[in-house]
């Protein structure tokens, strides 16, 4: 696999796939700045300060998010409890001097206010993607309802990268139904920190 020299959305299947964690692993073999668009849910550790410590970068190749909403809820209702409306034309790229990873909220249908989805927003930056999938049950519907509905906005897809425990039967499942690479496989890292990220291999496949 060429990977692009330029800018890539990360989105997943389903909210808790590991969206981050590969985020970080493309910006560290991308030698890539992050943007994380809207981060839903501000206590504890950010996406963009779990991207910091696992990648070592500062302030300044990390974007901070057009939309920083308090609680960890859909990017709708979320936006809705604070008091504030989401709109598409509120969101353009960074001017980002090196390769860009952009990692989005949720699954592809999560919604941003009445009428957009995530898809919406990843199809108005007019960024390839890279769907994040787990291994366990339940990731070869989740993956291919993902698939559909970015192949019906046609938005290029780069491919699928799969986290978490080897699963061969779901690997094999998704080579034969869903018409897109699997570019990687990442397990579970254990601890997750700097050193652990940095030890997988460069395709990590």
């Amino acid at each position: 696999m060429k990977w692009p020299t330029q800018n890539i959305f990360v989105t997943g299947t389903d909210t808790g796939v590991g969206k981050s964690v590969v985020s970080a692993w493309l910006v560290h073999r991308l030698s890539a700045n992050y943007w994380k668009p809207i981060q839903s849910g501000l206590e504890g550790e950010t996406d963009t300060h779990l991207i910091q410590k696992l990648t070592g970068l500062d302030d300044h190749h990390c974007y901070p998010p057009t939309f920083s909403l308090t609680q960890p809820l859909s990017p709708h209702e979320a936006a809705r409890r604070d008091g504030i409306s989401i709109h598409l034309d509120d969101f353009s790229l960074p001017p980002s001097p090196r390769p860009l990873v952009v990692e989005g909220a949720g699954g592809v249908l999560v919604p941003l206010n009445k009428k957009d989805f995530m898809v919406d927003l990843i199809r108005h930056l007019d960024l390839p993607v890279v769907l994040v999938a787990r291994t366990a049950l339940g990731t070869i519907n989740h993956t291919l309802l993902s698939l559909e509905a970015l192949r019906h906005r046609q938005i290029p897809i780069l491919g699928i990268i799969l986290n978490g425990p080897e699963n061969p039967a779901n690997t094999h499942a998704l080579r034969d139904y869903a018409h897109c690479p699997i570019l990687a496989a990442i397990p579970h890292l254990t601890p997750l920190n700097a050193q652990t990220l940095a030890a997988l291999p460069s395709e990590a496949y």
